[in-house]
This record gives structure tokens, sequence and C-alpha cells, in this order.
């Protein structure tokens, strides 16, 4: 084989033989290159004697030209990573074509994977842990020399943590990405059902309440070391009354079921469980699972008695956080699915009380 042009010498001793026996030097020179080089050219190949059978010679410098251009771009191709697939008995090299190079020359922030339903274990304040299942959300960063990432890594990467996939793992999971996809920061969010065990406000009956609960991580490549950022997420129904609808009306009041999202990062542990009951206590009044006649007019005449916007919420949430040293920032939104206008209505605020502490 012939590495600068990509075909075999013994067809150009081929070529020089017919060459010499009278046979036109194209007809040979065209065999050759349909055997070896047919990708090069969409038009027929002449020689660059210009013999009798050449009806439009193209010169041999372009020929040559061409046949390096296919050189190199064959280099290139055996750079990439290639796999095997057995199909019926036989071994067939697959193309990597996400480790292929773009040329578009734009990086992008997350590629990943999304939707995935996965199980893990949480840490419940009362029972130890608690098994759920999650829906999972994986992505690091693509430099802009790479066409594409590569799915199903993810997944291996999540399932190498079967069983022990928990808050914990968090940062395993995170760095095993960073080195897996050669990238500067790696992303996951798991989001999952967390049941608690609630007691009616009067009849005491005990049933299981089900909040929305999630961590946010992020993992950055710095000289110091990977720097991990965790942010626990809990979302929490409740029931508001209208300050205003009470004011202004002789009998009733409008209510509606209302949402607090609330996330926090934090400097030590903090209870999944403390984190609900906060949002619970800025509301008109809980919402619960099961609840028997006495409790309905329990929770109905606390509500009429605690009358909140949306802003209200979020402020007393705040006032909370602020006195708790184990947190460093928090957002917490509230929102009011309204039972009588067109809309809902919704505050929300931002604070980093790290400097505060300090």
């Amino acid at each position: 084989m012939d590495k600068r042009f990509g075909f075999h010498v013994r067809h150009a001793r081929t070529l020089e033989g017919e060459r010499k026996g009278g046979i036109p030097a194209c007809v040979g020179l065209q065999r050759v290159l349909s055997e070896t080089m047919s990708v090069v050219f969409s038009f027929p190949v002449v020689c660059p004697a210009r013999c009798a059978g050449c009806a439009s010679p193209i010169p041999w410098a372009e020929v040559r030209r061409r046949m390096e251009m296919k050189t190199i771009e064959n280099r290139k191709v055996s750079r990439v990573k290639h796999t095997t697939n057995v199909v019926f008995g036989s071994a067939r090299a697959m193309k990597d074509i996400q480790n292929s190079a773009d040329r578009r020359k734009i990086p992008i922030e997350k590629a990943g994977i999304k939707n995935l339903r996965y199980p893990i274990v949480i840490l419940d304040k009362h029972r130890q842990s608690q098994h759920t299942i999650a829906t999972v959300d994986m992505s690091v960063d693509l430099p802009k020399h790479f066409k594409g990432t590569h799915m199903s890594r993810f997944v291996e990467i999540l399932d190498q943590c079967r069983g022990r996939v928990s808050v914990e793992a968090i940062g395993t999971i995170l760095k095993a990405m960073l080195e897996r996809f050669h990238s500067e920061t790696s992303h996951l969010v798991m989001r999952f059902p967390y049941f608690i065990e609630k007691e009616a406000p009067v009849s005491r009956a005990r049933s299981l309440m089900d909040y929305t609960c999630g961590f946010l991580a992020d993992m950055k490549r710095q000289r110091e070391g990977d720097h991990l950022d965790l942010v626990l997420e809990v979302v929490a129904p409740l029931t508001t009354l209208c300050p205003c609808s009470r004011a202004i009306s002789r009998q009733g009041a409008h209510n509606q079921r209302s949402q607090v999202t609330l996330r926090v990062r934090t400097r030590s542990l903090v209870w999944l469980e403390d984190l609900i009951a906060l949002a619970e206590s800025a509301a008109s009044a809980p919402v619960y699972a099961l609840l028997k006649r006495e409790d309905e007019r329990w929770v109905t005449e606390h509500a009429y008695a605690h009358p909140r916007f949306a802003e209200d919420i979020v402020r007393s949430i705040a006032l909370r956080l602020r006195k708790d040293r184990r947190i460093l920032w928090y957002e917490a939104e509230a929102e009011n699915f309204e039972s009588i206008h067109n809309h809902n209505a919704f505050a929300s605020l931002s604070e980093c009380v790290r400097e505060r502490l300090r």
C-alpha cells in the first residue's frame, strides 16, 4: 500500500504494464481508482498522458492533489474511535459520530439526557431512609470541536451507583461525569416524590402526604479542586385566603390552593421535613391527604383567621431562614391558583445570607 496516495503499488505496476503493452493508460488508471479511490471523484478520471482514450483530460497535478486530500481525510477518520459490531458472525467497525469534529466551532453549555426515571434512597428524619423513584436530568458542557455527547455514558455512570444513589453519592456521580466526558462542568437534577405521615388537626387521623422534592447539583473543575454546588428543593401545596376579599366582603372570602417552591444552599444538614414545615407555617392553612368533618371545619376557620397574600408567604419564609445559621442562600416562590380570577398570583425573592452571617 502506498500511504501517500492510498492505492496498492501492484496496481501502479499493472498500470505501467498496460501502458507499455499498448492498452490506453487511462483505462488502467480508471480501474485502479475505481477499486481504491472511487469516493474521491464524482467524474471520470483520465490518465495524465492524455492518450487517445481521454475525451476531456484532467491534469495529473489535479488528480494527485485530490488523492492527497483523500489521504489526509483518511488519516483524520483513523483517529476517530471505532467500536466493533458483530453482525451475522462478522465484525464491522462503526464510526463514533459524536466524537467527530464540528466545523461550526460553537461550544454548548449543557448537553445530556432528561426525564430518566431511576430508584434512589433519601434520608428520612423519622425513619432513617425512604426509597422513591426520581426523575433524573444529567448533562455536561460540550466543547466546540465535538459534534455531540455520548448519551449512553450517563446511564452507565448512574447504573454504577445502583442501590446507592442518594444525596451522599451526588458528588461521586458528578465527578465521574467530569472524568468520563473530559468536561469542565457537570450537572445533575433529581426530582422525586417524598412522603410524610401527617396527622389531621382534630381527629388525629394519620395519612401519607406526598411532596415534590429535589436535588439540583453542579460540579466545576477548578485549580484548587472540583467545586460542588448543591441546592435542596421542596415544593409544598398550601391553602391561602385573600386578605382583600375578606376585608371587603360581608360574608366569607375567596380562598384557593397555593404552592410554595423553596430552594436552599446549606452549610450543614437540613431535613426536607423541616423545609416543608417552614413553608406550610407561612400559609393560611396546610393541605392534608385525609380530613374528617371536624378537621375540615378547623382548616376553614384557621384559613379565615390567617389571610395571606403570596407576598406575605415569601416574606414570612425569608424572616425564618435569615435566623437559621445553616442556610447560606435561599429562593422562595409562592404561587396562588386563583379561584375567582383568570390568572395566578405569585411572588418570589432570593437572598444570599452568607455575608450577613459573617
